[in-house]
């Protein structure tokens, strides 16, 4: 049971590193959403994030161990493709939808892992611990409910707009900040001169 007991602390170290993690990538990712209910979901997530962290604190003390983050390179991932998508789309419905998508994946690996722990209390007889874990696991499902929902809603506000307003959707995505340049200096007399 001891390792089990270790197993379990190295886990919650890895996912209270990982809520830290969110705490901190949240507000930038909310204030690039443009949908106001997405915008409402992310903004929510952030407190309860905050009392997830709060809570894998309280595991720590009632397993008799200091609370300490271990590097989570699964969410430091995760964080990064997020904030790559900023990069790559302008501020719109496309990249709410892209955002909502790694909304869930965040949630997913969150799930797995506070699943996870709560079994290894669970078998341990924490029962507090147990408590807790179930408790974040119970948000954490919640959050992914309510991505599913938004990110059908916003696939069927998508697919209602012109086929036009599509194309112009995705051309404004990837690589039209260059070509907005481009065209943009050009304009200015900045652009390749004729030959003669």
């Amino acid at each position: 049971m001891q390792g089990l007991q270790e197993l379990l602390v190295d886990g919650l170290r890895d996912i209270y590193d990982a809520e830290k993690q969110l705490v901190r990538a949240l507000p930038k990712l909310t204030r690039a959403l443009s949908n106001s209910e997405l915008k409402d979901a992310f903004t929510q997530h952030l407190e309860v994030t905050k009392n997830q962290v709060a809570r894998v604190e309280q595991c720590f003390e009632v397993l008799g161990e200091k609370a300490k983050s271990k590097p989570c390179r699964a969410m430091k991932g995760l964080v990064e493709e997020a904030q790559e998508h900023l990069q790559e789309h302008e501020k719109g419905e496309l990249l709410d939808q892209v955002l909502v998508g790694a909304g869930q994946k965040v949630e997913h690996y969150e799930i797995a892992a506070y699943g996870t722990a709560r079994a290894m209390a669970k078998s341990l007889g924490q029962k507090e611990a147990m408590n807790l874990l179930q408790e974040t696991l119970r948000e954490e499902e919640q959050m992914d409910k309510a991505l599913t929902a938004i990110a059908l809603r916003l696939q069927r506000d998508m697919g209602r707009s012109k086929p036009e307003d599509a194309m112009e959707a995705m051309s404004n995505s990837r690589g039209s900040r260059v070509a907005g340049r481009s065209s943009s200096s050009a304009s200015r007399g900045g652009g390749a001169k004729k030959k003669k």
